[in-house]
């Protein structure tokens, strides 16, 4: 499950002990091999776009052709391939030399990332500025007049002096800092900020003071900045059962997980060791397995079903974003989309499971029992939630997604499978199996909006009420849906609107507009700029 700003309201869940049968043991006894298998060091966690993740695919694949389901992927396999951008990274030409002396990337130097792609060379001054030649600039004096400034920005003030001497005819900027002062710059290759024409360099402590003194006389310098996008490949894996009907039912869940922790995601920080995500989300994972299994071996022949396991999800929806985009079958003949995230750690003393997705439908109030033998429903309305339904929820098709609760293994190296509730994740794909039953017709199911989640606070008092697009890769944050009645449709914001700053705070990526948020409460009112296409636009807002 992505841990992302929106989320559903969270209860602990159970089950019931009941009698099982044969056939019921040989489930259980699948879904056990099948979430060890994918929860084992083995699989280092499958991050989207490394090894684990391949080795992953490779499996679900192998299950889904025993199952006896058709490739419904790329070309005539199982598998469809998605291309992650992760941002900018320092490419090999990338050097710098200073009197002959060649300095080591990232250690004695880095292009930010705002850098434009380029070269300049020659011999050069420090206290001179001549066009056509590199520009030196100290930023002590800056960096001490603003460090009692909340909202000063060392990257933000070099890119500005970088763009007022590119004018003034210089080749490049070289920048480095000789006071005390920390300047907290590195080469983030996730920001957003837009590119200028010249190269900017910032060089290291220690090589501005071996070269860079007050009596520092001319310097030989060669530099060159080439920067590259930064991309992995995510892999969906999708099998599809074709009984010539006119809609089809999605049952999906993603089986990605955290990896070592390298994306930051995790809930316990500093720790890199494998995060095998048994309940996130190996066990919905296994559900689909066992569920295609079912519904091949079933009297259910009056729809379609198509089986899709996600990767991408923990990176923001990446997965199931890319499907309802690049559709493998017609989305106009989606009945509805189920999706199982975090399903196996059904609580045996409440017996409850958590279903969103219910008021995408006026239909599911007819299907959707609040009560079994084994299982008591708390039903929750919203479409939106931190996981892969939400992408078909904002495409106008039904959804539902089942939920066990968070747990103090979420999002740590602990979420391993000897944790899995078994008996009670057969509990939840029975309860799948009804609905897939009740639903064995013709009939497609209507869809309706609903309201908003709830909004996580703990970083940030105000929203403006949208879906962030995560696949962005451009300057800003791109609103993917605007939110029903909350303040960014009421100040007129449009889905496909990159919003580029809040009042006094430039926005480049999410993480900038996070921190911008947090600046406001409610009653303050401020500007939100953006762009709209090629048109830019102020929008005032009072939070």
């Amino acid at each position: 499950m992505k841990y992302i700003f929106i989320s559903l309201i969270l209860i602990s869940t159970g089950a019931a002990a009941q009698r099982l049968k044969k056939s019921d043991k040989e489930v259980i006894e699948n879904l056990k091999k099948e979430i060890t298998y994918l929860a084992s060091d083995k699989l280092q966690g499958r991050r989207t776009g490394t090894e684990g993740e391949k080795l992953a695919y490779e499996y679900l694949s192998d299950q889904f052709e025993k199952a006896g389901l058709a490739p419904k992927g790329d070309g005539n396999s199982f598998i469809q391939t998605f291309e992650i951008n992760e941002g900018k990274q320092i490419l090999p030409a990338t050097h710098f030399i200073i009197n002959d002396t060649a300095l080591e990337s990232r250690k004695d130097f880095f292009p930010l990332i705002f850098s434009g792609d380029g070269s300049a060379k020659g011999d050069v001054s420090p206290a001179f500025k001549e066009k056509g030649r590199p520009w030196f600039w100290d930023i002590k004096d800056v960096l001490d007049e603003n460090q009692n400034n909340p909202h000063f920005d060392i990257a933000e003030a070099i890119r500005n002096k970088a763009l007022d001497i590119e004018k003034k005819g210089a080749s490049a900027l070289i920048t480095y800092n000789s006071g005390k002062a920390d300047d907290e710059l590195e080469f983030d290759g996730k920001s957003k900020m837009p590119q200028i024409q010249i190269p900017v360099i910032y060089l290291s402590k220690k090589v501005a003071a071996k070269y860079l003194s007050d009596n520092a006389a001319n310097l030989t310098v060669d530099l060159q900045t080439a920067l590259g996008d930064k991309t992995r490949m995510g892999h969906n894996v999708i099998g599809y059962i074709d009984n010539g009907a006119a809609h089809t039912i999605i049952l999906g869940a993603h089986y990605d997980h955290l990896g070592l922790g390298q994306d930051n995601n995790t809930l316990d920080p500093g720790n890199h060791e494998v995060h095998n995500g048994a309940d996130d989300n190996a066990s919905g994972t296994a559900s689909v397995i066992e569920l295609a299994k079912l519904v091949k071996d079933s009297k259910l022949k009056n729809n379609n079903y198509l089986f899709i396991c996600f990767s991408g999800e923990e990176l923001g929806l990446l997965g199931s974003k890319y499907f309802t985009e690049h559709p493998t079958i017609p989305l106009d003949q989606v009945d509805y989309m189920i999706n199982s995230d975090m399903i196996g750690r059904l609580n045996d003393a409440t017996h409850k499971i958590i279903i969103g997705g219910y008021g995408t439908s006026p239909e599911w109030s007819k299907i959707l029992p609040e009560k079994t033998k084994a299982l008591t429903a708390k039903f929750d309305s919203s479409g939106i939630g931190p996981s892969d339904h939400t992408s078909f929820y904002l495409q106008n098709i039904p959804v539902l997604f089942f939920f066990t609760g968070i747990e103090k293994d979420y999002h740590k190296a602990t979420d391993d499978a000897d944790k899995i509730n078994y008996v009670g994740e057969f509990r939840v794909i029975q309860y799948i199996q009804d609905i897939l039953k009740e639903t064995n017709n013709n009939q497609k199911i209507a869809f309706s909006k609903t309201r908003e989640p709830k909004m996580e606070t703990a970083h940030f008092s105000v929203t403006l009420g949208f879906m962030p697009d995560y696949s962005y890769s451009g300057n800003g944050v791109k609103a993917d849906a605007i939110i029903d009645g909350k303040t960014a449709q009421k100040i007129g914001m449009k889905a496909g609107d990159v919003i580029t700053r809040l009042g006094d705070y430039p926005v480049t990526d999410l993480n900038s507009y996070m921190a911008a948020l947090g600046k406001f409460k409610k009653g303050d009112a401020t500007v939100v700029t953006l762009m709209r296409g090629n048109n830019k636009m102020n929008l005032e807002v009072v939070f």
